[in-house]
């Protein structure tokens, strides 16, 4: 496993869930301004990146903070990236793609069904059908919400 987990955002919500989920520490990228040049001194701090946003800056501050010869997962989709490849070529970055819904599908279903992980502090709230709207409305507000579900069975009950 990892020495240490630490989770960046630019929102205090997904933070506080990295934080339950059990991430060791959390930087809100957005209020500490000064993160990329500490993590990235001395050759960079970290080994391996996972970047899930897509967001560019995030993906582009991550390889600052990278040692060298680190893994950058890349899982977000957020369209065409340039990247710095003085930064990537020095470092000698693997950056890797991966589609987060295909083979990992299937054990995430079982781990999360034997109780091995715990989704629960991920989730805002739970909709019934018939509220499908005010679900879609609190999922689109990333300061309120992480994930919101919509619960068919309920309906049926």
């Amino acid at each position: 496993g990892a020495a240490e987990v630490v989770a960046t955002d630019v929102v205090e919500a997904p933070l506080a869930v990295a934080s339950a989920l059990g991430a060791d520490r959390t930087i809100n990228a957005a209020a500490d301004a000064g993160w990329v040049e500490r993590y990235g001194a001395d050759k960079g701090t970290f080994d391996v990146m996972i970047e899930c946003s897509g967001n560019a800056r995030a993906l582009r501050d991550g390889l600052d903070v990278m040692r060298p010869r680190g893994v950058v997962v890349q899982l977000g989709l957020g369209g065409d990236v340039s990247l710095p490849q003085n930064v990537v070529v020095a470092k000698e970055l693997s950056i890797c793609g991966s589609f987060r819904f295909h083979a990992e599908f299937a054990l995430a279903v079982q781990l999360i069904n034997a109780g091995r992980v715990d989704l629960r502090p991920a989730v805002t709230r739970v909709f019934p059908m018939r509220d499908a709207n005010l679900a879609f409305e609190l999922a689109g507000d990333r300061q309120r919400a992480m994930k919101v579900l919509i619960d068919f069975a309920t309906e049926a009950a």
